[in-house]
C-alpha cells in the first residue's frame, strides 16, 4: 500500500464518498481534503460540509465550488458544438462533467500540497476511466486511489451495512426499503442506475423520474420557444440574453414541464459490459435540436457532412475519457473553426415530449438563397439543364460497368 500523506477526495456527501471519507482515514491513516462541485445539481451542498466536519475534516481542507458556469460554458456547449451523441441516443451528461471535476481536484490538489487523489467510481463502470485519464493528463506523476478496487464493500447492501457500523449518516434511502438508485445529476442531465433498473427487460418506475413529467401528464398546449445563437453557443431565450449557466437552467426547467428528454438506455461501457441506465436531459435534448436547426442554415454542405462524420468518434473520445487528450483538442479545434458562421435564431414549438422546429433564419451568415431555391419562376438564377451534364459525369463509371455486366 503506498504511503499517502494527503489526498483529495472528490466527495458528494452521499453513501459511497462518505463511506470512503472514513475508509480513507482507517485505512490510509492520512489527512483528507474533501472537494464538493456545484455542477447545478440542484441539491443543497451544505450538508457535505458538515459530514465532512463530523468526520473531523479541518475546514481550510473542504471546498465546495460554484463551477456551473465553468461546467455549462467550457464542457457542455463545446460538446455540443458538435452535436455529439454516444451511441445515437446518450447525450453524455455523465461523461462530460468528469473532466472538470478531475481538473479542479488537481488544482486543489496543488493548492494544499496533497500527493494523491480519490473518487468514488466503481470498479465496472466508466468513471473510474474517466476520472483517472484526466488526473493523469494533467498531473502526470499524482497517485490515485480507488477504493472500489480496494475494498471488499462491493454492493450497496454492504456500504449500508458499513454506515451504520460507523455512524454515517445517509440520505435517499429508496422507500421500497433496500439500497437507493445509484445517481449522478449535474446541470446537464440526471441518471439512474441500479435496483430493479439492473432488469434490461422491466419498465422504470414513474415515480423515479425527477426533473421532467411523462409526455402524456405535460401541457396540452405547446409553447413557442426562440433561440438565439451566437458562434454555435446558445446566448439569448426568448429574447433575454443569459450567462450560459442560466440558459440551461432555463431549458431544463421548460424541457422537464413538457416532458421532453426521458431516455432509457442499454449502453455499451468502456470496461466491455453492457449497462442499462435511465436519463433526464431535457435542456440538452433542445439544445441539441435547435443548434442542427440553425446549423442547417449557416454551414456548408461538405462542412456540415464533415462534422457528422466527426461526430462519432469525438463523442467515444469524450464516453471514454480522453477529454484532455491532444486528439480531442485538435478535433474541437475544428469544430469550433466551423462555428464562427453559425449567428441566427430558431423557434422551437415544445409538445408533450417533443422538440419541434418551426423556424430559423441568420442575417448575417444564412447560405439560403430563396430565389434558387424557389419553385416558382426564379428569373434564370438556377439553369436547371446544367443538371444533365452533371448527373451524366456522375453516372459514367456505372454506366461503363453496365456494359460490362450485359
Amino acid at each position: 500500500m503506498a504511503d499517502i500523506n494527503k489526498v483529495v477526495l472528490a466527495y458528494s456527501g452521499g453513501l459511497d464518498t462518505s463511506v470512503i471519507l472514513k475508509w480513507l482515514q482507517d485505512t490510509y491513516q492520512c489527512e483528507v481534503v474533501t472537494f464538493t462541485a456545484d455542477l447545478g445539481q440542484g441539491e443543497e451542498l451544505e450538508p457535505a460540509r458538515q459530514k465532512a466536519l463530523q468526520f473531523g475534516i479541518k475546514p481550510e481542507n473542504i471546498f465546495i465550488d460554484d463551477l456551473r458556469e465553468e461546467f455549462v460554458r467550457d464542457f457542455v456547449f463545446p460538446m455540443f458544438r458538435a452535436n455529439t451523441i454516444y451511441e445515437g441516443e446518450y447525450l453524455l451528461g455523465t461523461s462530460i462533467a468528469r473532466p472538470l471535476i478531475a481538473k479542479r481536484q488537481i488544482e486543489i490538489a496543488n493548492l494544499t500540497g496533497a500527493d494523491a487523489v480519490s473518487h468514488g467510481a466503481t470498479g465496472k463502470g466508466n468513471d473510474q476511466v474517466r476520472f483517472e485519464l484526466g488526473y493523469y493528463g494533467l498531473k502526470p506523476d499524482v497517485k490515485v486511489i480507488a477504493p472500489w478496487r480496494e475494498w471488499d464493500l462491493l454492493s450497496r447492501e454492504k456500504l449500508l451495512a458499513y454506515a451504520e457500523k460507523n455512524g454515517i449518516p445517509v440520505d435517499m434511502k429508496h422507500k421500497n426499503g433496500g439500497a437507493p438508485y445509484s445517481m449522478d445529476a449535474n446541470l446537464l442531465h440526471i441518471s439512474f442506475e441500479g435496483r430493479h433498473l439492473e432488469n434490461p427487460s422491466a419498465e422504470a418506475e414513474e415515480a423515479m423520474w425527477r426533473w421532467t413529467v411523462s409526455p402524456e401528464a405535460a401541457p396540452d398546449e405547446a409553447e413557442y420557444l426562440d433561440v438565439e445563437f451566437e458562434k454555435g453557443d446558445i446566448v439569448a431565450l426568448n429574447g433575454v440574453r443569459l450567462a450560459a449557466h442560466e440558459v440551461l437552467a432555463k431549458l431544463n426547467e421548460l424541457g422537464g414541464k413538457h416532458g421532453i428528454g426521458r431516455l432509457d438506455l442499454v449502453e455499451n461501457r468502456y470496461v466491455g459490459m453492457k449497462s442499462r441506465g435511465c436519463y433526464e436531459t431535457p435542456g440538452g435534448t433542445i439544445i441539441l435540436k435547435a443548434h442542427r436547426a440553425i446549423e442547417s442554415i449557416t454551414l456548408d454542405r461538405e462542412v456540415a457532412h464533415l462534422k457528422d462524420d466527426l461526430m462519432p468518434r469525438y463523442a467515444s473520445l469524450i464516453y471514454n475519457g480522453y477529454w484532455w487528450a491532444p486528439e480531442r483538442k485538435a478535433l474541437q479545434t475544428l469544430i469550433d473553426y466551423t462555428q464562427q458562421t453559425v449567428n441566427g435564431w430558431v423557434r422551437l414549438k415544445l409538445y408533450k415530449g417533443n422538440v419541434i422546429v418551426v423556424s430559423r433564419d441568420s442575417k448575417t451568415n444564412s447560405l439560403f438563397d430563396m430565389n434558387i431555391a424557389t419553385f416558382d419562376d426564379d428569373g434564370g438564377a438556377y439553369n436547371q439543364a446544367d443538371a444533365g451534364g452533371f448527373i451524366k459525369l456522375n453516372a459514367l463509371r456505372m454506366r461503363i460497368a453496365g456494359r460490362l455486366n450485359k
